[in-house]
């Protein structure tokens, strides 16, 4: 049932805000968004996980799992986030970017403690609440960045990759 619940808070929130007659705009961004999370699902969700959702016991009465929530996120969640975000980036002004992109990470942070507080979420190996908050910064940066100069985005996503790789020792036989 949260995962319905949390479906329909993201679409009216990408009806009441998004720039979703442009969305071609912003498709790029959207997928660049969508791979990142597949990525991370296909390498580490089974074998090293960082976070897993936990299913309400309403979603589980329905049969729903870690990967139905997660592909929820990112069929719903993922594109209304970057619809939103990247049609109201300010532009020319580093203060005001600044200001709204720690209003994104602190949407998601304050979704993340939701998530906590009903156990929706649980961590593994090392990450917490404050990992989340910087993959969050990184993140919207990220997407920023990618929607302006792709290829730069690409390599300072990589390279934060590899730190967090690097940071969680993560092992490689994740690659299977």
């Amino acid at each position: 049932m949260a995962n319905a619940i949390y479906a329909s808070i993201w679409f009216f929130i990408l009806w009441k805000w998004g720039d979703w007659k442009n969305w071609q705009k912003y498709y790029p961004t959207i997928l660049f968004f969508i791979l990142g999370d597949f990525i991370y699902l296909y390498l580490l969700s089974d074998h090293y996980p960082m976070w897993r959702y936990n299913p309400s016991e309403g979603d589980r009465a329905h049969g729903l799992t870690n990967s139905h929530i997660s592909l929820s996120i990112i069929l719903i969640k993922y594109p209304a986030t970057a619809l939103i975000f990247l049609s109201k980036f300010p532009e020319h002004n580093f203060i005001k970017q600044s200001l709204y992109i720690a209003f994104w990470v602190f949407l998601y942070t304050v979704n993340e403690l939701i998530d906590l507080y009903f156990n929706l979420i649980k961590y593994y190996n090392g990450w917490n609440l404050k990992w989340s908050i910087v993959f969050n910064i990184v993140m919207f940066t990220c997407l920023y960045i990618h929607f302006r100069k792709p290829f730069i985005a690409w390599i300072f996503s990589i390279v934060f990759i590899l730190f967090l790789w690097k940071t969680f020792d993560v092992p490689s036989n994740v690659f299977r």
